[in-house]
C-alpha cells in the first residue's frame, strides 16, 4: 500500500506523470473513483446540486495547471468542488494537517488517494507551497481556501492569506475563483441535525497574476488575493463584485476597493 507521504508528491494522473518527465508512477484511481461514485450518488440525491461556469475549469483540461480558490463556509466546500470537477478533472486540495490523522490515519489515506495534501495552519509551510507549485507546473489543479478556516466557526478574525497568489505565481498558473452556494445551510450553528438545501457549485472566469503588474510590486500578491476573494464572495452571493463589502468581511485586511473600482480583471474565454 502506498504511504500518504508517497502520494503527496506523486502525480494524480498518468498524463501529469508524463508531463513531469520523470517516468514515475501516478496515484492509482481505483479508490478515488469508488469514493467519487458513492459521494456523487448520495449528495446528488440529498442536495440536488448543480454546477455553473464549469467551462472555466474545463478550459484547463488540456494540460495547463490552475488554482481553484474559494470562500470557506463548510466542511462540504471541498467535497462539492471536487465532485463538480470529476470525472474529467481532479482538484488536489490543500487540507489542514491534522485531518490526515483522523480515524487512526484512515482518513489521511483516503483523502490522499483523491489528491489531498497537508498544510500546517498559521505558518508559512514551505513543503506544502513547493508541493502545490510542482503540481501546477505538471498541469494539475490545486484547490485552496485563502481564508484558511471556515467563516463563522471559532473565534478567529477572518483574514485573507496571500499564499494563494504566491503559489499561483510560483506555479505559473492562473486562479479560478469558485464558491458553493447554500452549503452553510446543511448544518447551521446551533442545529443538531443536518438539513438538505439545494446546492450550487459555481466557477468564475480565470485571473492571471501578470494582469496585476500595474500595481506596486509590494502590493501585488496581497491585492490579487483580495480580488480573488471578492470574486468568490460575488459568486457566493450571486451579486456584482462591486457590491461585495470586503471591509465588512475582512475588517483587518487592507482594502483595495478604490484600486479596482470599475476594473474587471477576469479573462473571459481564456
Amino acid at each position: 500500500m502506498l504511504s500518504r507521504e508517497d502520494m503527496w508528491d506523486m502525480p494524480l494522473s498518468a498524463q501529469a506523470a508524463e508531463r513531469e518527465g520523470k517516468g514515475g508512477a501516478s496515484i492509482p484511481h481505483l479508490v478515488g473513483n469508488a469514493i467519487y461514485g458513492v459521494l456523487f450518488v448520495a449528495l446528488k440525491a440529498a442536495f440536488r446540486f448543480t454546477v455553473e461556469g464549469i467551462e472555466h475549469l474545463r478550459a484547463f483540461s488540456d494540460g495547463r495547471g490552475c488554482v481553484v480558490a474559494g470562500n470557506h463556509a463548510s466542511y462540504f466546500d471541498p467535497v462539492f468542488l471536487w465532485l463538480a470537477a470529476r470525472p474529467k478533472q481532479w482538484i488536489r486540495f490543500m487540507a489542514r494537517d491534522n485531518m490526515f490523522e483522523n480515524m487512526g490515519g484512515f482518513a489521511g489515506q483516503a483523502i490522499s488517494r483523491v489528491g489531498a495534501f497537508p498544510v500546517k495552519r498559521s505558518s508559512a509551510d514551505r513543503a506544502a507551497i513547493k508541493r502545490a507549485a510542482a503540481m501546477l507546473k505538471r498541469g494539475e489543479i490545486v484547490g485552496i481556501f485563502p481564508e484558511g478556516t471556515r467563516r463563522g466557526r471559532g473565534t478567529a478574525t477572518p483574514d485573507i492569506h496571500a499564499g494563494v497568489a504566491f503559489i499561483a505565481r510560483m506555479g505559473k498558473a492562473p486562479i479560478i475563483p469558485s464558491s458553493v452556494r447554500g452549503v452553510e445551510g446543511i448544518k447551521p450553528p446551533g442545529s443538531k441535525l443536518p438539513r438538505f438545501p439545494k446546492i450550487a457549485v459555481v466557477f468564475g472566469a480565470p485571473l492571471f497574476l501578470e494582469d496585476f503588474d500595474f500595481l506596486p510590486k509590494e502590493d501585488r500578491l496581497e491585492a490579487a488575493s483580495w480580488y480573488v476573494m471578492r470574486e468568490c464572495y460575488a459568486l457566493y452571493r450571486d451579486i456584482d463584485r462591486e457590491k461585495v463589502n470586503m471591509k465588512e468581511l475582512f475588517p483587518e485586511a487592507k482594502d483595495f476597493a478604490s484600486v479596482f473600482a470599475g476594473r474587471d480583471m477576469s479573462r473571459k474565454g481564456a
